[in-house]
């Protein structure tokens, strides 16, 4: 005779979700070892089922709060960073970098205030054209990508700033874009004037 149970094996392969404080160490240990922020999409996908990273992400945020180093957003993803107030107790660490080309900050600089923005339209604001080089070397160090292209004729690409971009500067989104004081203390910024900086029309972001 064959026994039937009333037990659904589906429902009892499903483990109860962790805890709060767990998945709170979870996202703690995905953030703390990660090379770059991380959305909340691929945190979900790392974690258990049932768990809420952007809860966790919370609870870890107020953890650290008036601490050494915090949990900060960057774009639509997150990641641990040092307090911007302990800078200098770091400045032994910092790499200095080597100052971009007039050519290159000009460019970024009107990527980022005019963005998305069309090459055309980038060599209209600075005057002269701008080179292969030059916005190649802005893709390779991954602070501006290709974003849509425009809805004109010849469907031209237009360029945006990364979230490598807004991580570097400490930023949530590019309505926050640093302005010449932040250029100039990161070292990529003499006394020279940028085109477009101070530009008055609202900065949009390229989803």
């Amino acid at each position: 005779m064959t026994q039937h149970s009333d037990i659904d094996p589906d429902a009892a392969s499903v483990l109860p979700a962790p805890s709060p404080d767990e998945q709170e160490r979870m996202v703690e240990a995905i953030l703390f070892a990660a090379q770059a922020p991380v959305s909340v999409q691929e945190m979900q996908e790392r974690m258990p089922v049932g768990c809420d990273p952007r809860m966790a992400i919370d609870a870890l945020a107020r953890r650290y709060q008036g601490r050494g180093v915090g949990v900060v957003r960057v774009g639509e993803a997150w990641a641990i960073r040092t307090a911007p107030d302990l800078s200098f107790v770091l400045q032994k660490e910092t790499v200095e970098q080597r100052k971009l080309s007039r050519a290159a900050i000009e460019t970024l600089a009107i990527v980022a205030y005019h963005q998305p923005v069309t090459r055309a339209e980038i060599e209209e604001i600075r005057g002269v054209s701008v080179s292969r080089g030059t916005v190649d070397l802005l893709m390779e160090l991954k602070w501006i990508r290709l974003g849509r292209r425009r809805m004109t004729p010849g469907r031209p690409v237009t360029f945006v700033v990364t979230e490598h971009f807004l991580d570097h500067f400490s930023l949530e989104s590019a309505r926050d874009l640093p302005g010449l004081a932040e250029l100039r203390a990161a070292g990529l910024l003499d006394g020279r004037k940028l085109p477009g900086a101070d530009a008055s029309d609202a900065v949009t972001q390229d989803e």
